[in-house]
């Protein structure tokens, strides 16, 4: 058009950017999608700079970095006769350019944990464990920003609703993190001094406390057993006693410094929920119910009221395999401040190495010795009661263990199975790409 403006006669031409993503529905969730600013965005931001007919990030990183990749308003001061006629142009502003942004993810393995994940509900986190860079983050359903180029037909939008909310970025969804939540218990117990490393515990079928039957998942029991062997084999009486002997207190003060119940820090932080670490104080003020040592039972093998996200526990994961820091994750590659932003967990030595003993032997001798191969990685399973509907799977891994170098979290929704049997073979998939990929 404006190559023929000559034969329009005061007709302005306004070039308008649409945003393409190349590789369709690939990393969707992390990338979102732009939209026109509706009358709710316009009241909010109207004082920051926003017309009517601007278009702004509406998820993913568009939403959580939208002040960094959007530009400036130009314009022109005109001078009108007294039919509106633009006589002369008195001064001009040219644009500004929002700034480029590029992303830690690594396309290949990105597309590696989708074809993973494959349409399985639910989603995979993979983390460099050493500076937080988030290289591959998936979800399914899930959905293809392009169709956000233009106006969308209300037939389309219609049949993406039907798919069981394909907008929604599970990996930042709160859910019950089951045993993947013994790393905290085993750390709160070991770190108390209420325990040695060597101390062993026996195990029952239950436990029972207020009439309440707490069932080890082999409902048999696993003998007297320490620390790796309860990891391993995933003892709930276990570490149902750990966590009854160091208290609520403790452990969900262990919790919180691993990074539960608040956000990450991560740039998609309009979408993260913050999860639920649960205590006395919550369950009076929220419930109006006094807490019980069941609750505290619960909590101390991730059940209960305890939720986390996928990327939480794929940082907890990453805090063992860095030697016990809890890293912030993030997207922006060239965000120096979130790579070298890290927090001690002050972990004791022996501590630390009884833990990546713990979760190797996971692998080595227990409930993922099956997907033992010929590298050796470290992790746990975890498999959490929904009722009445399918448990969800999930689990959390490091590798390999002599040099970490990836933290994967994979959480299935509603898988019905465990957490080693569905959740265990994408963990490792995903773990064995990276290696392909980055040997």
């Amino acid at each position: 058009m404006a190559e023929h403006a000559a034969n329009f006669p005061g007709v302005q031409v306004d070039p308008e950017a649409v945003r393409l993503y190349p590789h369709g529905d690939t990393g969707a969730h992390i990338l979102g999608y732009t939209g026109p600013i509706d009358t709710e965005d316009l009241a909010r931001l109207q004082d920051k700079g926003y017309r009517l007919r601007d278009v702004l990030g509406k998820a993913g990183i568009e939403l959580g970095l939208e002040s960094w990749l959007r530009g400036e308003w130009g314009g022109q001061q005109v001078e009108v006769d007294a039919a509106g006629r633009v006589v002369q142009v008195l001064g001009e502003k040219p644009p500004k350019p929002g700034n480029s942004l590029r992303l830690t993810l690594d396309l290949r393995l990105q597309k590696a944990a989708e074809a993973v994940l494959g349409e399985t509900k639910g989603a995979i986190v993979a983390l460099d464990p050493r500076n937080g860079e988030v290289l591959a983050m998936a979800s399914w359903p899930k959905y293809n920003p392009n169709i956000f180029s233009g106006p969308i037909a209300e037939s389309t939008w219609q049949a993406l609703q039907s798919q069981d909310n394909p907008f929604l970025n599970r990996a930042l969804r709160a859910f019950p993190p089951a045993s993947t939540f013994k790393v905290v218990t085993a750390v709160a117990g070991l770190e108390s001094g209420k325990f040695g490393i060597h101390d062993h515990l026996p195990t029952f079928p239950y436990l029972e406390f207020g009439g309440i039957l707490f069932w080890d998942n082999n409902r048999a029991g696993f003998g007297t057993i320490g620390f790796a062997e309860a990891m391993a084999y995933s003892s709930n009486t276990f570490f149902g006693q750990v966590g009854q002997r160091v208290g609520i207190e403790t452990l969900a003060a262990w919790a919180r410094r691993f990074g539960f119940g608040r956000r990450t820090g991560i740039e998609l932080a309009p979408e993260e929920s913050p999860g639920l670490v649960p205590d006395p104080d919550w369950k009076e003020a929220v419930l109006r119910e006094p807490w019980y040592i069941g609750n505290t039972i619960n909590t101390s093998i991730g059940q209960g009221d305890v939720q986390a996200t996928p990327l939480q526990v794929a940082v907890m994961a990453a805090a063992i395999a860095n030697g016990g820091y809890v890293v912030t994750p993030h997207l922006h590659l060239d965000a120096p401040a979130a790579k070298t932003s890290r927090q001690s967990l002050a972990l004791r030595p022996e501590v630390l190495a009884k833990l990546r003993e713990s979760l190797q032997a996971v692998f080595e001798y227990g409930t993922a010795q099956s997907l033992y191969g010929t590298v050796a990685w470290a992790g746990k399973s975890g498999t959490a009661e929904d009722p009445p509907r399918p448990h969800h799977a999930w689990f959390a891994a490091y590798g390999p263990t002599d040099r970490p170098q990836i933290a994967v979290a994979v959480f299935v929704e509603n898988a019905g199975g465990g957490g080693s049997t569905v959740a265990g073979p994408m963990a490792v998939a995903v773990m064995e790409a990276y290696l392909r990929l980055k040997p």
